[in-house]
């Protein structure tokens, strides 16, 4: 279902933009980065979120690592990683395929700052075995994301 949500997505708001498969896993950073050719960094990886009593996703460059004091000071509470369960309920997409595109419903999405490092990323698309190549400002203005300075980046 949410790989078609996703198609559904860009094909309403950017038909430009295909959704790109691949017969190999990309459900983790470096699976990704191999499937789809690009250094680990370009990967857009998206973080399901809880602060208090709110859902968020942040997307962040593939090598970045979350700064939970970052977070706090952002958001003001300390964040929890979604479980496996909620993450699929909540999103529609299945972890290792979460992305901020065709959600199951509105959630508040922010950019992290290490996405800037790159012209173009490439984050999941619904499923473990599909993407899309996208700038990350692009991205920003699809999902109606705030930036944020959340990471540490990691070359």
């Amino acid at each position: 279902m949410s790989l078609e949500s996703v198609r559904a997505f860009f094909a309403e708001k950017a038909p430009d933009i295909s959704v790109m498969e691949s017969p190999i896993s990309s459900a983790t950073v470096p699976l990704a980065a191999e499937a789809y050719g690009v250094e680990p960094g370009r990967i857009a990886k998206t973080l399901s979120l809880r602060i208090g009593e709110r859902v968020i996703l942040i997307v962040a460059a593939g090598t970045s690592r979350m700064d939970n004091k970052k977070v706090k000071a952002q958001f003001g509470g300390k964040p929890k990683m979604l479980g496996l369960e909620e993450v699929a309920e909540i999103t529609g997409h299945e972890v290792g395929g979460v992305c901020p595109f065709g959600l199951k419903s509105p959630l508040p999405v922010y950019c992290d700052m290490s996405l800037k490092a790159f012209d173009v990323v490439v984050p999941a698309a619904g499923s473990t075995h599909s993407a899309v190549r996208i700038t990350p400002d692009r991205m920003a203005e699809l999902t109606a994301a705030e930036w944020v300075d959340v990471c540490e980046h990691r070359p």
